[in-house]
């Protein structure tokens, strides 16, 4: 094997690790992702020498309420869902309309490339909390959804208990702090629509009337689809870098055995020839 042929395979052993760190550097840096709000608690811990610091974030709690088709509905229900959610109520003569209708159309553009037929993503779900619950009764809900057309498979209005879903809003959410005008305890009135992720944190506020506020809506519920969970570690991770110099340094020890090979074969031709 002459030296071109070495460099050849060198090349090409290299050519694939440094593309993949390019990209993989690119992607992580070009990506922003929805950020974080509201840390319950920061774990200071050492790891190999080093100082490191793990944020756990607040996870909403957990509810009992009925949807517009008279089902039972909680967190469980959302298992893996990102989720969508915002405060209305029926009777309401203002904003909820315009709300409802651009929610809607927050919903029709994202769609499931990967689904035939049903683009309807798979991964995506949206809540309409009532914050007139006393009012607005599974037959209100159900006047509403026909109204705008809601899918009931991929949106819930909900009703229920006054002082879960004032909770939700108020100190879950934390609206009233997001709004910066403070929230009525009595009667939460927001135009925010809040972006939550499968982990059930909020991850995002926008809002409902604003159309560029929308379309950052939308961008971001992809970023977060494609979004890694941090308690699920593939197999292959942080081993990737270390298989790649195995590789190359595999590759390098075959070339170079090859390389020797073909130079020990033609000295002893070349002394054969001597002789």
């Amino acid at each position: 094997m002459n030296k071109t042929a070495l460099y050849a395979i060198l090349l090409a052993a290299l050519l694939p690790l440094v593309c993949y760190f390019v990209v993989k550097g690119f992607s992580e840096s070009a990506i922003a992702m929805p950020r974080h709000y509201y840390a319950d608690s920061v774990i200071n811990r050492t790891e190999r020498g080093k100082e490191m610091t793990d944020t756990v974030w607040h996870r909403l709690a957990d509810f009992a309420l009925v949807n517009q088709e008279g089902d039972s509905i909680s967190w469980e229900k959302l298992k893996g869902k990102i989720v969508v959610a915002d405060f209305f109520f029926t009777h309401c003569p203002t904003i909820c309309p315009p709300m409802t209708r651009n929610m809607k159309w927050v919903q029709q553009s994202i769609t499931n490339a990967q689904r035939v037929g049903d683009k309807t993503p798979d991964f995506l779900h949206f809540l309409s909390f009532s914050i007139d619950p006393e009012r607005d009764s599974v037959e209100r809900l159900k006047q509403w959804a026909d109204r705008f057309q809601i899918n009931p498979e991929q949106w819930w209005l909900l009703s229920g208990d006054r002082n879960t879903i004032y909770n939700m809003a108020i100190q879950e959410m934390k609206l009233g702090t997001i709004d910066g005008h403070g929230i009525d305890t009595d009667f939460v009135h927001s135009d925010y629509f809040v972006l939550i992720d499968t982990n059930r944190q909020v991850r995002g506020y926008y809002h409902g009337l604003d159309s560029a506020d929308l379309a950052r809506l939308s961008s971001d519920i992809i970023f977060l689809s494609m979004e890694k969970d941090p308690r699920r570690k593939s197999f292959l991770a942080g081993k990737l870098e270390i298989m790649g110099v195995a590789f190359i340094a595999a590759i390098i020890g075959v070339g170079l055995l090859i390389f020797f090979i073909q130079k020990r074969k033609k000295d002893v031709s070349s002394g054969l020839e001597k002789e």
